[in-house]
């Protein structure tokens, strides 16, 4: 590895939703988002690229998509070009791959576009998708879903640490309401307590307002040395910690305690050493929600707040503006929406904005330090943290 440091110079998003877009509409939306962001890169600037996608082959029958895609962002790499899949983490795998790269000294810029055609016309065929990201012989087969696995977990949360169904919701409200600042959001309407809390019940005690929004999306970033950023932007944005682990695929193979992820505390204890920070210089987060109680757990396990006060730390305003550390600005997976391959760079997109000062209604008074984080398992995850210098 060499001593440069990674930053990012350009990024773009689609607007998430149940969009009358195809695979590669979305690619091109999010392309043009990306190099409009800034008018001093071009397609011919970039040597390598990388596309994050999971289910091209299952809901938008393409095979072979990184190749496509560049063609469709109108970049010919001559360094690197890859596919990236690791489920939900798949977007900040792609970044952390760029990163790589450049620190290696493959290449000097790159591409990463994360994109997602999931709404099709059967929706049950979503759930279907989502099983093929579990282990099919051990666990799919039984017709086991991410909504059931995350329930064990709030009940595991809730008996433990005495966490109730209603601080649990006002992770929902939180994100909803913030989603209304952001207009490239799947939904926009915000929510109450009372909306939350007598929604239709998925798998007791999730409900549907705490869980994630299946969408349609894209988004990219353009990554590169610090040399180069220099010469391609005046404000860039420098990835300064990551940290990823891998603690095993079988969720029958964790813990039996899943109210605590030990994985992720060790990740985080990692990126914030990379990093040269702590917890609390974190200004703005934007965290794995796909159902409410994950972002509870995160919490803590991220060092925003002790074990078990999770609930407590979002009931009492502590992961809004104001608070501790502004939580999911964009409405988070819940209410931005989580097109899988998207989501990373979409919070790499965030990051952009509000490091440079330029998230408008969402802006974080002062920010200079963001933390982007997903998971594909309790026992996987994948972290980047960045910083304004």
């Amino acid at each position: 590895m060499n001593d440069t440091r990674v930053a990012i110079v350009a990024a773009g998003t689609t607007k998430f939703g149940n969009r009358n877009a195809t695979f590669r509409d979305l690619i091109s939306e999010a392309a043009k988002a990306t190099f409009d962001s800034n008018a001093r890169v071009s397609p011919k600037d970039i040597k390598s690229f990388i596309l994050s996608t999971v289910y091209p082959e299952r809901s938008a029958f393409q095979g072979h998509p990184a190749p496509l895609a560049a063609e469709w962002c109108g970049v010919r790499p001559t360094d690197f070009h890859v596919r990236v899949e690791n489920q939900c983490g798949s977007g900040t795998s792609a970044i952390r791959t760029a990163y790589s790269i450049i620190k290696s000294g493959m290449t000097d810029i790159t591409m990463v576009l994360g994109v997602e055609k999931i709404m099709v016309p059967s929706h049950g065929e979503i759930f279907l998708n989502s099983m093929a990201g579990s282990d099919r012989e051990w666990e799919s087969c039984y017709g086991i879903t991410p909504p059931p696995l995350f329930a064990m977990v709030a009940q595991a949360h809730m008996q433990k640490f005495n966490t109730t169904e209603e601080q649990i919701a006002q992770v929902s409200v939180k994100n909803h309401n913030h989603s209304l600042n952001n207009p490239n959001a799947h939904h926009q309407k915000g929510a109450t307590l009372e909306k939350v809390m007598n929604s239709r019940m998925i798998s007791n005690p999730i409900k549907l307002y705490d869980c994630s929004t299946n969408t349609d999306g894209a988004a990219g970033a353009i990554v590169c040395s610090e040399e180069r950023a220099r010469e391609l932007s005046d404000n860039p944005i420098f990835i300064r910690g990551t940290a990823q682990i891998n603690d095993g695929y079988p969720w029958a193979n964790y813990p039996k305690d899943w109210s605590t992820w030990p994985s992720l505390e060790y990740a985080a204890k990692r990126a914030y050493d990379m990093a040269g920070i702590s917890p609390s210089d974190v200004d703005v987060a934007e965290i794995h929600d796909c159902f409410t109680i994950s972002e509870i757990v995160e919490y803590e396990e991220l060092g925003f707040c002790k074990k078990g006060e999770g609930g407590a730390f979002v009931e009492d305003g502590r992961a809004t503006y104001g608070g501790d550390v502004v939580v999911n600005p964009s409405g988070g997976l819940i209410a931005c929406g989580h097109p899988f391959g998207a989501t990373g760079v979409r919070q790499a997109y965030e990051a952009y904005n509000q490091l440079r000062g330029e998230a408008e209604d969402r802006q974080v008074d002062g920010a200079e330090i963001f933390l982007g984080h997903n998971l594909s398992g309790l026992g996987e995850h994948h972290i980047l943290i960045y910083g304004s210098h």
